[in-house]
């Protein structure tokens, strides 16, 4: 089956589209990217996610910006989609479905709410192939977080029989995949750890007045101090201690949390580069302690990290890989794309495989991972011109 993802991060810097190729059975391996194209969005557009997850726009207004917001999204997950198509060389026609994870703006585990805009519908009548959205809800409808779901791709396309390996995402928001080598589907533990890059880019693009959205190579960190009395403040979360299943966003790790940082007295003092080398080694740290406090331990061999697998845009910040090395030492490191799962599309990746399997009824997701109930078959279908 050949089946587009389309994913937007808590970044909201713009859509990664992945064209895979799966098997047409419950299997996902042998699987094939095809094709992989990444749609920017306009700093306009990219500053509007945020101040209305934020909690920004005014309260006559919201209502009106998430419609608006709702449709405009929509053609932009359809123009990423069938840009990826095109980079294939593939006619969309031949494509079997679309799965878009959309764009979220409010996930409120302790409500049991959650909520992703971005169209459906405009995107299978744009494309004309059959679309699959709106995974999270059901898994929180079953008592789950509906967070993380990108651990069953993880656990499909990079665990192993030889060791035990974590597979890392830095995004916005850090999640991490516990992967054992028993390759036991309901041994796989995976949870947001807390911020990765969201604070990094929210103090950045507010210092700069958005000149400068995020610390390419980690260049400011690298001349920045680390605030030691800041970063013990910020490690005294209780977020981090809390054990899994969890998951967390921008509701709490974005641009209001952010100005309060950059606000501060302190930080102001000490520059933005210094700031940024906290919030840096806050992440890196913040990781670590999950990765050493909070996975399973039934027994030394389960107890042992052999490979952390990386990928997201933090993969590419230097300073961010060696201060990880530092919370995690004699832990290999390396990247998702050494494992032949390119860093950039992985998550596309990861709805591709969902949606899939949403076409075929087999459930997608792991249900310890997010607490739910049971496993059960996420996404809603909003059929294509042609369905199939």
């Amino acid at each position: 089956m050949l089946v587009i993802g389309l994913m937007s991060g808590t970044s909201a810097d713009g859509i990664d589209a992945a064209l895979v190729e799966w098997p047409d059975s419950e299997e996902a391996v042998p699987f094939r990217l095809v094709a992989h194209a990444h749609l920017a969005h306009p700093a306009l557009l990219q500053q509007r996610i945020h101040n209305l997850a934020a909690g920004g726009v005014p309260g006559p207004d919201v209502l009106r910006e998430v419609a608006a917001l709702d449709v405009e999204l929509g053609e932009r997950f359809a123009e990423a989609a069938l840009a990826a198509a095109k980079a294939a060389a593939i006619d969309i026609e031949r494509v079997d479905g679309v799965a878009s994870h959309g764009q979220t703006i409010a996930h409120h585990p302790e409500h049991r709410a959650t909520l992703q805009i971005g169209d459906p519908s405009v995107i299978a009548e744009r494309t004309g192939c059959t679309t699959i959205a709106d995974f999270r809800p059901r898994d929180m409808a079953l008592g789950g977080e509906g967070a993380p779901l990108a651990p069953f791709f993880h656990w499909a396309a990079l665990s192993a029989t030889t060791e035990n390996r974590v597979a890392l995402n830095l995004g916005g928001i850090a999640n991490i995949s516990w992967l054992p080598g028993s390759r036991d589907p309901d041994s796989v533990v995976a949870f947001d750890t807390g911020p990765a890059n969201s604070l990094i880019d929210g103090v950045i693009s507010l210092a700069t007045e958005g000149r400068e959205a995020m610390d390419v190579d980690g260049v400011r960190a690298a001349r920045g101090q680390v605030d030691d009395l800041l970063l013990h403040k910020l490690l005294d979360d209780e977020y981090l201690a809390k054990p899994p299943p969890k998951s967390t966003g921008r509701e709490r790790y974005g641009t209001a949390e952010a100005r309060s940082l950059l606000s501060s007295s302190r930080s102001v003092e000490r520059g933005l580069d210094d700031l940024v080398a906290t919030l840096v080694e806050f992440s890196a740290e913040s990781i670590g302690r999950a990765c050493r406090d909070l996975l399973p331990r039934e027994d030394a061999a389960a107890k042992q990290i052999d490979r952390l697998i990386v990928g997201g845009g933090g993969a590419n910040n230097p300073v961010m890989l060696e201060a990880i090395g530092r919370a995690l030492p004699g832990v290999v490191i390396d990247r998702f794309d050494d494992h032949g799962v390119p860093a950039q599309a992985a998550e596309a990746m990861a709805f591709s495989l969902m949606g899939r399997n949403t076409l075929l009824g087999i459930p997608n997701h792991l249900p310890r991972c997010t607490g739910a109930s049971r496993a059960a078959v996420l996404g809603e279908i909003v059929p294509g011109k042609t369905p199939r």
